[in-house]
């Protein structure tokens, strides 16, 4: 890698992959049941963090769950979404919107500027239980989330959204992925 300087006198590095500039709706579809995800940024040498755009449908739930080493960022951009971010006092309620929190917090209920931060180890969830779908801005890190999001893609394509739980367990446990609570795709709560 080498350093220059500029006509300003400011250094010019030599970049370690492209840049990216993308126009709304621009960026690779991941899509497959209730998935719809943006690939947005790719994780590679040039990026860090995989960086996505998920609409997420009416009444979907993607259950509380933990990632021993992941650390996600949620920017609610459009809707309105429940958002979960701590370790509860008591893991095994079955609803994460029942959870409290050992400072007494429970779930956010946000618009779109609301976001959330979840470093490893944390708890965390969001669902959608409004009657319009809602939009997320997504990052993961370490960057390789794509290829979890492609996985379970394929799954839902190939069950017509009706995955067997075990396939979907295994894909999860290989990506650093581990449910707590349920899963809803649609109205339930």
């Amino acid at each position: 890698m080498s350093t220059d300087r500029n006509h300003a006198g400011t250094p010019q590095v030599e970049p370690v992959g492209p840049a990216t500039m993308l126009g709304p709706g621009e960026g690779r579809l991941i899509s497959g049941g209730a998935l719809h995800a943006t690939l947005k940024v790719a994780g590679g040498p040039a990026a860090l963090t995989s960086t996505f755009e998920i609409e997420v449908p009416a009444g979907y739930d993607v259950g509380a769950h933990v990632h021993t080493h992941g650390e996600e960022i949620f920017y609610v951009v459009r809707g309105t979404v429940d958002l979960l971010a701590f370790e509860p006092v008591d893991r095994s309620i079955g609803d994460w919107h029942d959870w409290v929190a050992y400072d007494g917090r429970g779930y956010l209920r946000g618009g779109p500027g609301s976001m959330m931060h979840i470093p490893a180890g944390v708890p965390h969830a969001f669902a959608n239980t409004s009657s319009e779908s809602a939009t997320l801005f997504f990052q993961s890190s370490p960057q390789g989330h794509e290829g979890y999001f492609e996985e379970l893609a394929a799954l839902l394509r190939e069950s017509g959204g009706r995955p067997d739980p075990a396939a979907v367990a295994e894909v999860r446990s290989r990506h650093d992925i581990f449910q707590l609570t349920s899963l809803v795709q649609g109205p339930g709560r």
